[in-house]
């Protein structure tokens, strides 16, 4: 009777090399010894020495550099929607300047002039801040007639959760009409929404003034969006100095369903709610083709069919029309960016102040010959309002505002 491997050996049939392994962990086992984990009897992994590589030949050292260079590029590459709202953040708390400044005084003979005093326009900002993680395990069972790409499956999984982690957050402090504390060392701070009736008056900018009561939170007053919805946003944005002239881009982030209707103003015209539209909706160049009057003809170029890589529908006046299914239908988000990881952008996204501990990381467990057999996929990160005059948020409603259940 073939009992074992070494069996099959003396009767002429060589064993494989999976078979010859598993009898040597039978044998360390039977002596107490369990190799590669500590204590010799605990871990569901307790074989993982007997494998080099999946079903398919690929070596799983090899898969699991594949896993750390595409974790850099993850990094590098963040979701171009995340880029534009942040600005990356590793201070603790920092003071931001909003926009104003101060003013000149006139010069005497003798005298030294005062430093400009923006104390007005400096807000000392916190950023929530937690750590997540999420496990990878295989069995070397699993590994064993895995091919590579199921184990790559499982990486890719991984990324996604992490891309929708953060994306949800960063939605979530769009839309966040109330202001959160931070525990830093002991100390709460506060982590501020956009400028939200809360008694702080946002600092002057040229004659615009503002009560504490200023308010970037609205409802439309009315079931369908119009024209005036979007001039009353655009309006407020630059009377605090969010405009092209100051390096701003500003766009707005709409559902499908409000684009279309925003699609149909035209200037001088009546839409919704008796508004007349102050300017024309002019579609962007990718969009299907439309005929313009025998007495009319468009001046200007039009926008182009995409913003740092997202869908470009058109522009409304100062503003580029970007229709993201991720917002919810019946809101309308206008914000203000001076590019990808800008100073100006109405977001600050935290990571660790330790650069080694900043984006996605793939942490191995116990087993250094065989990372990929237990790891761990971490991500430490916070957000907070930066620049609270560089958004705004409207539900087109005739109720008052309140934040969508997807992003509560």
């Amino acid at each position: 009777m073939i009992k074992s491997p070494f069996d099959l050996a003396i009767y002429g049939v060589p064993p494989t090399a999976l078979d010859l392994n598993v009898e040597k962990i039978k044998l360390l086992r039977s002596l107490g010894l369990i190799p590669q984990i500590a204590g010799g009897a605990y871990g569901y992994n307790a074989a993982a020495d007997i494998l080099g590589q999946t079903a398919d030949g690929r070596d799983l050292n090899e898969i699991w550099s594949d896993f750390q260079e595409s974790l850099r590029i993850q990094n590098e590459a963040r979701q171009r929607l995340v880029d534009l709202l942040t600005f990356p953040v590793t201070n603790i708390i920092e003071d931001v300047p909003q926009f104003g400044g101060g003013d000149f005084e006139e010069m005497s003979e003798y005298g030294v002039p005062k430093s400009i005093r923006p104390t007005g326009n400096l807000l000392q900002l916190g950023y929530t801040f937690k750590w997540y993680d999420l496990a990878a395990r295989f069995t070397w069972l699993f590994l064993a007639d895995a091919s590579a790409a199921q184990v790559d499956a499982v990486h890719q999984a991984a990324l996604d959760a992490d891309n929708r982690l953060v994306f949800n957050e960063i939605m979530r402090t769009l839309f966040r009409n109330t202001n959160r504390t931070a525990n830093i060392n002991g100390q709460n701070y506060n982590v501020y929404a956009f400028w939200n009736n809360d008694g702080n008056a946002p600092p002057s900018y040229k004659t615009s003034t503002f009560p504490g009561t200023h308010n970037h939170y609205r409802n439309s007053g009315a079931a369908n969006i119009d024209s005036g919805d979007l001039e009353e946003m655009i309006d407020d944005l630059k009377s605090h100095g969010y405009s092209a002239e100051n390096g701003t881009t500003l766009f707005f982030l709409t559902n499908e369903a409000q684009a279309n209707v925003i699609r149909t103003f035209r200037q001088g015209q009546t839409n919704n709610n008796s508004a007349v539209a102050r300017w024309d909706f002019i579609p962007a160049n990718n969009q299907p083709a439309f005929i313009v009057p025998t007495t009319m003809a468009v001046v200007g170029g039009q926008v182009s069919s995409t913003y740092r890589g997202m869908n470009v529908v058109g522009s409304y006046g100062p503003a580029i029309i970007i229709e993201e299914s991720y917002i919810p239908a019946g809101y309308v988000i206008l914000l203000g960016s001076g590019g990808d990881a800008n100073l100006n952008n109405p977001i600050g996204l935290r990571e660790h102040a330790t650069a080694a501990l900043r984006g996605l990381r793939l942490v191995q467990d116990k087993q250094s010959d065989y990372p990929l057999i237990d790891s761990y996929y971490v991500r430490g990160f916070g957000t907070g309002i930066r620049q609270r005059g560089a958004g705004m948020v409207m539900k087109i409603s005739a109720t008052a505002y309140t934040v969508p259940t997807q992003y509560a």
